[in-house]
C-alpha cells in the first residue's frame, strides 16, 4: 500500500481548521499532521513537521496564504500548497499559483474532490476547480486591466518572448506546441520570426539572448 498523504490543514477560523482536520482524518490514505492558525504558523509547522501537502488557506493574519506559499516554496519546494479558500477572483488565483500553489480549491468542494485534489499534487500534478480554471483562463485571456504592456526587445511579440522562453528552459519544438497547444509548424513560424528578429542564429545563442534579456 501507498504511505498515507501527510496534511497540515492552515485556516484563521477555529471551526473550520478543526473540522478539516477532522473530516480529512476519517479518510483512507490521508493522515493529518498538525493545523495551523495563520501563515507563519503554517511555515513553522511545515518546516517541522515535513508534511507532504499544506492544505492552505488565502486570508489570514499575520501572514497571509499566498506569503506563506512564496516563503514555503523559497524553503523547501517540495512540500506542495494546496489553496482551499472562498475567494476565486482573478487576481487571488494568479497571486497564489505564481507563488508556488500547485492547486486551487474552494469551499464549496467535497470531501472526495479535495482527496483527489490531494492526491494529485502529491504525485506532481496540478489540481486546479474547475470554476477557478475560467478566472485563470480569463485572466490570462484579457490580462490586468490596468497593467502596462511590458516592452519586449527586438519587436518581440508576446507569443514570441513565450517560446523564447521556453527554448531557454530546454524543450523541444515539439515539447514547446504540446506546452503552447499549437502545432510544431506554428512553433517552427515563430522560431524563424524570432531568429530574424533577435540576430541569433541557433539554440545555443537564442538561450543566451533569453537569459540576457531577462526572457528566461
Amino acid at each position: 500500500m501507498n504511505p498515507a498523504i501527510r496534511v497540515l490543514v492552515a485556516d484563521d477560523q477555529r471551526v473550520v481548521r478543526e473540522g478539516l482536520g477532522t473530516l480529512l482524518g476519517l479518510l483512507a490514505g490521508i493522515e493529518v499532521v498538525g493545523t495551523a492558525a495563520d501563515g507563519d504558523e503554517a511555515l513553522a509547522l511545515a518546516i517541522r513537521l515535513r508534511p507532504d501537502v499544506v492544505l492552505m488557506d488565502l486570508r489570514m493574519p499575520h501572514c497571509d496564504g499566498v506569503e506563506a506559499t512564496r516563503r514555503l516554496r523559497d524553503h523547501d519546494a517540495s512540500i506542495k500548497v494546496l489553496v482551499l479558500t472562498t475567494y476565486t477572483d482573478d487576481r487571488s488565483v494568479i497571486d497564489a499559483l505564481r507563488a508556488g500553489a500547485r492547486g486551487y480549491l474552494t469551499k464549496d468542494a467535497s470531501a472526495g474532490e479535495i482527496r483527489e485534489a490531494l492526491e494529485r499534487v502529491t504525485s506532481g500534478q496540478a489540481a486546479i476547480d474547475p470554476a477557478v480554471q475560467q478566472h485563470l483562463v480569463n485572466a490570462i485571456a484579457v490580462g490586468p486591466p490596468t497593467a502596462a504592456t511590458p516592452q519586449l526587445p527586438a519587436g518581440l511579440t508576446q507569443r514570441e518572448a513565450e517560446v523564447l522562453a521556453l527554448i531557454a528552459q530546454g524543450l523541444s519544438n515539439i515539447e514547446i506546441a504540446g506546452r503552447l497547444v499549437v502545432s510544431e509548424t506554428t512553433v517552427k513560424s515563430h522560431i524563424n520570426h524570432l531568429f530574424a528578429k533577435t540576430g541569433v542564429r541557433d539554440r545555443a545563442q537564442a538561450v543566451t539572448y533569453a537569459y540576457r534579456n531577462g526572457l528566461t
